[in-house]
């Protein structure tokens, strides 16, 4: 058996990190055991589904580089109606569904009955039975169709991810699968997509577990073999609430790319997210993939940390290889002003600073003043600036300007030999310098960083 995967987004919004946590366990499921991971776009919401959240969904997925086999073919229910339209006809004949004339007002006086006496919802009054009278049709008025739960005995699953779930068929609604107006419903596309599509393994949140159940029950009467099901917990926020773009939580995996994160951070991030694999923290996805078992995933919600999360990023940009990392920052360091980034080379500032940021915007700023002096903060100048800084600089350059072979050795070796002849100790010239080179008293080695910027540059910032 080849092990099929999907996620199923609706475009309804963005798409927010329970989805991405979602999809990638199914595809980290699919991977480990070499079979394929599909994507559906779940569009039946005519009225809230827009282009634009699809776009946001495969824009979304693409950065994350969850690679999905069915890319130039995804699912959308949209465009397969007509095959809803025919697995409704067939539950018909077979007497697996029936017409239902209930109004609207009929349905809120048994959902207010349902409420007191703690039984289903719908009182199935247009279910044929036998020996069963219906009541008669009301003149002009369309039916839905509803699916014909089993009235007896429990539904129950394996959960991967729960253990054993079972639920009483009486507890179960006849739920609609077509509408008045012949669309159908998302409980049933759900189940005709996932047997079309020869799902085996449906991960998903545990938001669905309702669902679940019922989806069996239909699968069971149209003929198919029943995948099995591992429903995931939530994210909470760093409160223990539900995670809110209401409360203020970043929520759409878009935010995180503005936020500096990695995509792969952010992976790293979302596996351990109820996932463990001993202590590791910090790994590939290619060490998730052989990794990954749904049996290791806890059925507790996570909880959100973003300070844990800047480490991992950290951690990913201190592993990236400078040349990526530069092609990263070109844009961020645009905005900010530096297009030019040749002298000194990028690659080269990354490999002294790279160490020094947890996120791509911190790391933009890192680089800066190897390209342009930047202005230095008032307290900076107050604690380190003295009325001898000045002079002392420029006695300093003179020293500078003798090195021949201008590198961070030769500079170091300048340090000393000055400082002695001054009566100073080395912060009272390396911090100055720091300042009137740099506009900052954070840097890396104070030598490494003017040999990077170069002889001329450094000559120039402090003499003028």
């Amino acid at each position: 058996m080849t092990v099929k995967t999907r996620f199923a987004p609706s475009p309804t919004g963005y798409l927010h990190i329970g989805g991405v946590r979602t999809a990638l366990f199914s595809w980290a499921y699919a991977r480990h055991h070499k079979g394929e991971f599909l994507l559906r776009i779940e569009d039946t919401d005519l009225a809230r589904s827009t282009a634009e959240s699809v776009n946001i969904i495969l824009e979304g997925m693409n950065w994350v580089g969850l690679n999905y086999d069915n890319a130039d073919h995804v699912v959308y229910q949209t465009r397969r109606f007509d095959r809803y339209k025919q697995v409704i006809a067939e539950l018909l004949e077979k007497g697996h569904a029936y017409y239902c004339y209930c109004s609207k007002e009929e349905l809120e006086a048994m959902r207010d009955q349902a409420e007191k006496e703690g039984t289903a919802t719908y009182d199935r009054r247009w279910r044929p039975e036998e020996g069963k009278t219906l009541p008669e049709i009301p003149a002009g008025r369309e039916p839905v169709v509803r699916f014909k739960m089993p009235l007896e005995g429990i539904t129950r699953w394996q959960d991967l991810v729960k253990g054993e779930i079972a639920i009483p068929n009486e507890a179960l609604d006849d739920l609609i699968i077509a509408r008045a107006d012949g669309t159908p419903t998302y409980n049933f596309c759900v189940v005709v997509d996932d047997f079309d599509m020869g799902i085996t393994h449906v991960i998903r949140g545990d938001d669905h577990v309702n669902n679940t159940p019922k989806q069996i029950n239909i699968l069971k009467a149209v003929g198919a073999t029943l995948p099995e099901y591992g429903h995931l917990p939530m994210i909470l926020n760093e409160q223990g609430r539900k995670i809110s773009k209401r409360s203020g939580d970043t929520v759409a995996i878009t935010e995180f790319d503005a936020m500096g994160i990695l995509p792969e951070a952010m992976l790293n991030y979302l596996a351990r997210l109820g996932w463990a694999h001993g202590d590791d923290e910090f790994f590939t996805m290619a060490q998730f993939t052989e990794w990954f078992d749904l049996k290791d995933v806890s059925p507790s919600p996570s909880r959100m940390d973003l300070k844990k999360l800047y480490w991992i990023n950290g951690e990913h940009i201190k592993a990236t290889p400078n040349d990526k990392l530069a092609a990263l920052l070109k844009d961020r360091l645009a905005i900010r002003g530096i297009r030019d980034t040749a002298r000194p080379a990028l690659e080269d500032v990354l490999a002294l600073v790279k160490d020094r940021a947890q996120d791509l915007n911190a790391l933009a700023d890192e680089c800066l003043y190897f390209y342009e002096k930047q202005t230095p903060a008032e307290a900076d100048v107050a604690k380190h600036w003295d009325e001898e800084a000045s002079a002392r600089m420029l006695r300093f350059a003179e020293r500078l300007e003798a090195v021949d072979n201008w590198n961070a050795e030769a500079i170091h070796e300048l340090f000393k030999p000055f400082c002695e002849e001054e009566g100073i100790k080395m912060g009272k010239l390396g911090m100055p310098l720091r300042l009137v080179v740099c506009g900052t008293a954070k840097t890396p080695s104070v030598d490494a960083v003017l040999a990077l910027i170069g002889k001329e540059e450094v000559l120039r910032r402090i003499r003028s």
